[in-house]
């Protein structure tokens, strides 16, 4: 079946009420064909996920929506007749609880439409490679479907289906430590004695949203540094700090080598690089590196939490947001054993819960909350009188 004025691709399964642990079902929405057939084949080539159809334009995916029970749309912005930016919230209210991925481009402009969109219920983003680059782009690809196998379980999970059966040749997603319920079984401790010198924080999926609520409910209350570890490449995190200063009041930039610690400003960790804490005593200042990465991940969360450990002792709160996989679970543990505190967001309120359900099920978090109340811990907990 063909989808007037688009690339229609139509699967047996995608009529609703579809057995609840068939594969993901998922429509890429591109004005060039070229690449929706490239998304397209790269996508099945997993059993555990189905395109049920391409449109070209925001319009036609609207048309498409109607017909077909779709989960995750891969969302191109630039299109004629209706671009991204204008169809994400006409997707969103046609099927609440849809996961829109937003693919631009790795410039400054799709980097600042991409956190409009972020801001405005896109679950997350992918940064495109061309369309001659994209046949050879192995890392696009396990990035791409380890995002959407991570927002379709979350789907699942919210809607109390079943993910796909895994079959040993599927493309394995970045783990999620919080997929089993028999793990997210949680035990709390006690919040830590001494008084925070700095707040930390480690997000990915769903990050920036949850980034833009937790410190706008701030109002300039905390007068620690802030140090923001955010799964991004780099253009990405300086869009990222530039939307957290206008929304959060605070002086915000990516960290820069050698620069001072300074109260009152929050540090943002660039992309492609780790950011992490140096100096004793009064003289502390911001590294960047250019190490490995961990967890598949550089900038990652654990570099960060272990240099904070080393300079400020069990002198740190650290939250942590939502995010798929376990960066931050090492470095949590190493917060949580100095005499630290660790809070993470909870499942209900997370775009995919891996990296606060690692830490949250490993018994390592004094608190689990929703986004809105975490603002507003930090503030409390920050501005307690020593003890």
């Amino acid at each position: 079946m063909t989808l007037a004025g688009a690339a229609g691709i139509a699967r047996a399964n995608g009529a609703p009420g579809g057995r609840a642990d068939a594969p993901y079902r998922l429509m890429v929405v591109d004005d060039s064909a070229v690449i929706r057939g490239l998304l397209t084949r790269s996508l099945e080539a997993d059993p555990e996920v189905s395109v049920l159809v391409s449109a070209s334009n925001g319009e036609m995916a609207l048309s498409a929506l109607k017909r077909y029970d779709i989960e995750i749309v891969i969302l191109d912005i630039e299109m004629p007749v209706m671009d991204g930016l204008t169809a994400l919230p006409k997707l969103l209210a046609a099927k609440p609880g849809l996961k829109v991925i937003i693919a631009s481009t790795l410039t400054r402009r799709g980097a600042d439409v991409s956190m409009k969109a972020l801001a405005a219920g896109a679950a997350d983003y992918l940064t495109k490679p061309g369309a001659a680059a994209l046949t050879s782009a192995d890392e696009f690809k396990r990035e791409l479907l380890a995002k959407v196998k991570a927002l379709g379980q979350a789907c699942r999970r919210a809607a109390g289906a079943a993910a796909p059966q895994r079959a040993s040749f599927s493309i394995p997603a970045v783990p999620d430590t919080a997929a089993d319920p028999a793990r997210r079984v949680m035990s709390l401790r006690q919040p830590g004695r001494e008084f925070p010198d700095v707040v930390a924080i480690g997000s990915s999926t769903g990050g920036p949203q949850a980034l833009f609520r937790v410190l706008g409910a701030l109002k300039g209350s905390v007068r620690q540094p802030i140090f923001i570890t955010q799964h991004m490449p780099a253009t990405f995190t300086t869009i990222l700090a530039e939307h957290i200063a206008r929304g959060s009041g605070y002086p915000t930039a990516e960290g820069v080598d050698g620069e001072p610690v300074k109260e009152g400003r929050i540090y943002v960790a660039p992309g492609d690089f780790h950011m992490t804490i140096d100096g004793a005593g009064r003289d502390k200042v911001v590294r960047l590196s250019k190490a490995p990465p961990e967890n598949f991940c550089r900038p990652s969360v654990d570099p960060m939490l272990r240099s904070l450990t080393a300079v400020y002792g069990g002198r740190i709160l650290t939250i942590m947001l939502t995010g798929m996989g376990h960066d931050g679970l090492a470095g949590g543990r190493a917060v949580v054993d100095a005499g630290g505190t660790l809070v993470a967001q909870d499942e209900g309120t997370s775009v995919v819960w891996g990296m606060p359900g690692a830490v949250a099920t490993a018994g390592l978090c004094s608190a689990v909350l929703p986004v809105d109340e975490i603002g507003p811990y930090i503030a409390k907990f920050a501005t307690r009188a020593a003890r």
